[in-house]
């Protein structure tokens, strides 16, 4: 009888866990419902706002096409869902946050929080630089370097893919600054290991541009470029707040 008790009692504390967690993913889900519907209702604007680096260098007297019957309604609505979805990032973060902030020390809270706030920041810096940056560069080459005899008239769900997929890559890329002092405060790595291991991580932010990215060299390099940039930032910083840490310690 006794064990039962003892039984029940271990796994209420999971219970209640798996309860909140719950909680959380659904209103996670709500809060995307919610943005998705007030978006819905622009969903043609937003894909020919998202779609204008591509349409400003089409030839004259072409435009974008739809290959398929449900395309002209699937492809603006998956856009909708996806910038819903970044839209309520900060939220689902918070949620997240909301979480495992229970189970922290106060000092993993205070390097937790600007993590978070700079992970949300640099991934819609990635988005932005791949839209206002990359796309007018790789589209005025690819639409310049095709045969006179051929017209360039993209289908709208390919488009979307390609779009989906760069600006996924250009997002995650400019995370490296977080997983780069994540790497060094967690004490996987040191700032002077990484440092010596540079010449590798350019080679492998170059081939990660390879993979990532279109088989054409200026996006390529317009990935790899900055992935490097930012682990030298994220090099930095680590040596900063390092030093500072140290400073403390000496003082006390």
């Amino acid at each position: 009888m006794s064990s039962t008790i003892e039984s029940n009692d271990e796994q209420k504390p999971l219970v209640q866990h798996l309860l909140e967690l719950r909680t959380r993913v659904l209103r996670s889900m709500v809060v995307v419902l919610i943005i998705f519907a007030g978006l819905f209702y622009f969903s043609s604007t937003l894909y020919e706002f998202f779609s204008e680096p591509l349409r400003v260098f089409l030839p004259e007297n072409t435009s974008m096409i739809a290959t398929d019957v449900a395309s002209p309604f699937l492809a603006p609505f998956k856009l909708t869902m996806i910038l819903a979805l970044f839209a309520a990032i900060p939220f689902i973060l918070n949620q997240v946050w909301g979480f495992i902030a229970p189970g922290l020390y106060k000092h993993e809270k205070r390097l937790a929080v600007p993590l978070l706030v700079a992970s949300v920041v640099l991934f819609y810096a990635g988005v932005a630089f791949a839209y206002f940056v990359v796309f007018p560069l790789i589209f005025g080459f690819f639409t310049s370097t095709g045969p006179e005899s051929v017209a360039v008239m993209t289908d709208i769900n390919s488009y979307l893919n390609f779009i989906l997929k760069l600006f996924f890559a250009f997002g995650m890329a400019f995370e490296i600054p977080v997983a780069t002092v994540l790497l060094i405060w967690s004490g996987i790595s040191t700032v002077e290991s990484m440092s010596k291991k540079r010449p590798y991580i350019v080679v492998g932010c170059f081939v990660l541009g390879m993979l990532l990215t279109p088989p054409d060299v200026i996006s390529q390099t317009l990935l790899a470029g900055p992935m490097w940039l930012l682990f030298e930032v994220g090099i930095l910083f680590a040596r900063l707040t390092s030093r500072k840490s140290k400073e403390v310690q000496v003082k006390s």
